[in-house]
């Protein structure tokens, strides 16, 4: 593909996210064939979002990082997505379902970089030396699409793999303390329990998924950078919310809570 289909592309997914529609079909001879070509569009939906206000890039999120979401979702391996700093939203907020197409929750592990990757081989172990902190957290995703399964995998990666935003809680430096592969995140809607999953429903330790990302990113020549967000992936099936108003929350037993009310 070339770089002004990567550019009609991203303005298509760009235009979509930020008011709140579908995405239209894509013209075939614009549409994303490999994953390569889906990661070369997310750079440039990067770049349209950064230009209309959507803030700066400030991180990653993985998205099917279980088996049971790749079963969900019809993929066999992780992807990634961009993050962007006007798409951060704090715990506690109040949002109006009018800025949002189809949304859903995930119950998301975080972290927060203290190092930059360097393109080594990472491991888990060598991974947990670029964490600086955790944070909980709550990916709001949203099916932009219809039935996502009639949508090719690499279009999924293009549109940096369903997000739209996050809602982060209070960071933890002593994340050390914890392991996190026990951590069992708990979805709650409207103080209902929806869904729980463990953290080594994540790749076997959601530190499995920093290193997956920075081992890629590597090849890419890209890498992980000191400050940067990564959402590890969701413990649970994402819950799509259906009925407003809603509270989700979800909660980990030695991470503080994480909530969103949408009206």
């Amino acid at each position: 593909m070339d770089a002004k289909a990567n550019n009609r592309n991203a303005q298509l997914l760009g235009e979509a996210r930020i008011g709140a529609k579908h995405v239209p079909p894509i013209p075939d001879e614009d549409l994303p064939k490999t994953s390569k070509d889906g990661y070369a569009v997310q750079k440039a939906l990067n770049n349209f979002l950064r230009k209309n206000f959507q803030g700066e890039f400030i991180g990653w999120k993985i998205g099917a990082t279980t088996v049971a979401m790749q079963r969900y979702l019809g993929v066999t391996e992780p992807a990634y997505g961009r993050i962007m700093s006007g798409n951060l939203i704090q715990s506690g907020s109040t949002l109006t379902s009018d800025n949002f197409c189809n949304p859903g929750i995930e119950c998301e592990i975080a972290v927060r970089l203290g190092r930059s990757s360097n393109g080594e081989k990472y491991t888990r172990e060598s991974a947990a030396d670029l964490i600086d902190c955790v944070v909980p957290a709550i990916e709001i995703v949203e099916n932009r699409y219809g039935d996502f399964q009639d949508r090719n995998t690499p279009t999924l990666i293009a549109d940096d793999f369903f997000h739209k935003a996050c809602v982060l809680g209070p960071e933890l430096a002593e994340w050390h303390l914890l392991d996190l592969a026990e951590l069992i995140g708990t979805v709650r809607i409207d103080g209902k329990t929806i869904a729980e999953g463990p953290g080594s429903g994540i790749m076997g330790h959601p530190l499995e998924a920093v290193a997956w990302l920075a081992n890629l990113l590597s090849t890419q020549n890209e890498c992980l950078n000191e400050g940067d967000l990564v959402m590890t992936g969701s413990l649970t099936p994402v819950i799509w919310v259906d009925r407003y108003p809603c509270r989700a929350e979800i909660s980990f037993h030695g991470l503080e809570s994480v909530s969103l009310d949408l009206i």
